[in-house]
């Protein structure tokens, strides 16, 4: 039996925050350690706790997974997670904004949800097991990825 999280089977979506952060030419990615998207490396992030803005709950969730301070601007990305069980209900939803941010200061240390966390060069993003949408998005709206 799969351990619930009080995010599994919600009664409504939940909102959540990424930041797109870039320093020296790589991007901040993390690699999940829960579900949804367990194992893949995608943006960091998390749920927007009541009375946040989205750059406050990014500048915090980004600071908890990945230990680095961060200043989050405006939002550039929104997309749906929406994932079904084996009997159909939904056992997540999230809505996901994802705010451009700069680093500001320390030192990559990967905690909260993230079991690694990295900067990643554009060579390497395809040897990397990655979220879908996190690649469009880098690919897509940055031109990050391997130059051919």
């Amino acid at each position: 039996m799969v351990s619930q999280s009080k995010n599994d089977y919600p009664d409504y979506p939940r909102v959540a925050v990424g930041a797109v952060v870039f320093r020296e030419g790589r991007v901040l990615l993390v690699r999940r350690g829960q579900a949804p998207a367990k194992d893949l490396w995608a943006i960091p992030g998390g749920s927007i706790e009541i009375g946040e803005t989205l750059q406050q709950a990014a500048e915090r969730e980004i600071r908890e997974e990945t230990g680095i301070r961060i200043r989050a601007a405006r939002p550039i990305f929104i997309f749906d997670v929406i994932e079904r069980d084996e009997s159909e209900s939904i056992r997540f939803h999230y809505v996901i904004i994802d705010l451009s941010a700069e680093y500001v200061s320390g030192e990559l240390s990967a905690g909260d949800d993230a079991v690694e966390a990295r900067w990643v060069s554009a060579e390497e993003i395809n040897s990397l097991a990655i979220n879908s949408t996190t690649l469009q998005l880098l690919k897509t709206r940055f031109g990050f990825g391997p130059h051919h």
